[in-house]
Order: C-alpha cells, then structure tokens, then sequence
C-alpha cells in the first residue's frame, strides 16, 4: 500500500460533528505528522491554536487554510467558550498547541475540562512528545518517570521541587530553556550528587539534534566545553533511584540528634513522629548506640 491510499484508509475514518480534536504536531520535523492527524486537519471546520502563526505554518505544509482562533495560558478559559459554542453548532474543532501533545507542559487542560463539562467529546490523537521522545533515548532500564516538565521560574521554588525528588524510585524529567541549562544543571549535581546520570536530550528532532548520557558530576563542564551545546530547546532527564532509601538508615540522624539531648524512651517516641519509622525498629537501635556510647 502506497502513502496515499494510507491517507484514504484515515480519511475513511468517521470523525464524529461537534467533537474537539487534540492533535499532537512535530516538535521540530514536520515529517513526523501522523497520517490521522493529516486527516483530522482536513476534516475539521476550525483549529484553535497556542500560537495561530505556529498552527497556520503546519497547516500551509498540508496545503490548507482554515480558521484559526488563539487559545493559550492566559486566554483558555475564556476562549473555551468560543470553542463549545462552534462545537454545539455541530462543527468539527481541532486544539494544537505550539509544538508536541496539548496539555503537556502545554496549554489543554482547561479547554478539555471546559468541554467535557458541557458535556461534548474530545478526542485524543497520540502523536509527537518531547519527553517520551527523550525518554526513548535515554536508555534507563528503570521505567517509572516523573514528568515535571518547566521548574518554577524562581530559584527557591525551584530548589525546593527538586530537592522533594532526589529519592524517588523513578526518572525526573525536565524541560528546560537554554538561558537556565547550565543553571539548573549545576543545581541538579549539588541535589542529586554527581554519580547520578544526566541524559541530555537537546533540539530533539531537529537539524542539530544532540543526545548526551553522563555523571551530573561532568555535565555542567560539558555543557560548557562548546557554546552550541547550550543553545536550543532541553529534555534533562536524572536517573531515578534503584530503590528507596532504607527508612531506618534516614530515621537515624534523627534518632542520634535526639539522643544527645533527651532521655531514651523521649527520643525514641519523637523520631517515630517525625519519622514515620516503626519504634521496635527505632528502640533496638537507639539502645545500641547508648550501649555504644
């Protein structure tokens, strides 16, 4: 079978009147356009768009024009209206955002919540992602991750999410802009320390494309070695945690703390509170290390 009668079989398909698309589009190569998606833009009566200049240069691709309407972070809530109005006239409404799956790390998810409270379908079309386009790459056996997408802009705020995941059993994923890389990089060393892996996954998809695995140690000087290696769009993904960290080994600065300065039994019962660790386990313990004192 040829490409085009591939383009007829999705063509074919029944794509119901007054359903909101969600179409994922290439986060970089145009070419990784999925024949249904190619579809569902030909079927539709109107796109609502992150950015209309972005969704306007995909559609100019496909050799169509159709109307577009803005719907981004700061207007999704109130255009969703405009979007619930089209589809009570039985219109056809796909939502792309400015690259990659809408509502990942993207604006979508009020739209959605908007829609399905009218009581309207949506359908999902899979499609490009950065993240599991990077996490393809990365080669962690490990397959639980945790989509984190942007930091907080501030530094503390950002420390402090970083800081709640150095023990999870699972890969962080990050997306990152080049004028924090190095930034944020460095910050990830000092949290996570620096035998943990860093898989650097930059301009995915597109003409300078580079994938990078190494210690959190050296990725900062690499990063550095070569000015190019800091320009362009971020995947950064930390190798997550074999296995939890034992709970007793945790509980014991704690334990040993409170020992310095209050009776036993006091000290046993307040790092069980603060701890969560159970107090068999925690009073053996704190015996032998008064017996060892």
């Amino acid at each position: 079978m040829d490409l085009a009668v591939h383009l007829d079989a999705a063509l074919s398909q029944d794509y119901p009147q007054g359903t909101l698309y969600l179409v994922a589009t290439p986060i970089g190569n145009l070419a990784d356009l999925s024949l249904r998606a190619i579809a569902v833009l030909m079927q539709v009566d109107r796109v609502a768009a992150e950015d209309t200049r972005s969704a306007k240069r995909v559609l100019g691709h496909l050799g169509l024009d159709k109307p577009c309407i803005a719907l981004h972070r700061h207007n999704e809530r109130s255009v969703s209206s405009s979007v619930i109005a089209a589809l009570r006239t039985g219109e056809r409404v796909a939502y792309v955002c400015d690259a990659g799956t809408p509502a990942i790390s993207d604006p979508g998810a009020k739209l959605v919540e908007s829609v399905r409270s009218a009581g309207y379908r949506i359908i999902p079309l899979p499609g490009p992602n950065a993240a599991v386009c990077a996490l393809s790459a990365a080669g962690f056996a490990q397959t639980a991750f945790y989509f984190a997408g942007f930091l907080p802009a501030r530094a503390a705020q950002a420390e402090r999410a970083l800081a709640s995941w150095v023990d999870l059993p699972a890969h962080i994923v990050l997306y990152e802009a080049p004028q924090r890389v190095l930034t944020t990089v460095g910050l990830l060393a000092r949290l996570f320390g620096p035998r943990r892996h860093l898989f650097i996954a930059r301009e995915l998809t597109k003409l300078f494309e580079s994938l990078e695995r190494l210690p959190l140690g050296e990725a900062e000087t690499w990063l550095r070695a070569d000015p190019n290696r800091q320009r362009g769009e971020f995947v950064l993904i930390v190798e997550g945690l074999a296995e939890p960290p034992d709970e007793l080994a945790r509980a014991l600065p704690v334990l040993e703390r409170l020992l310095a300065c209050l009776p036993l039994s006091e000290a046993v019962a307040l790092t069980v509170d603060l701890t969560g660790v159970g107090r068999k386990e925690l009073y053996a313990r704190a015996l032998e290390l008064k017996g060892g004192g």
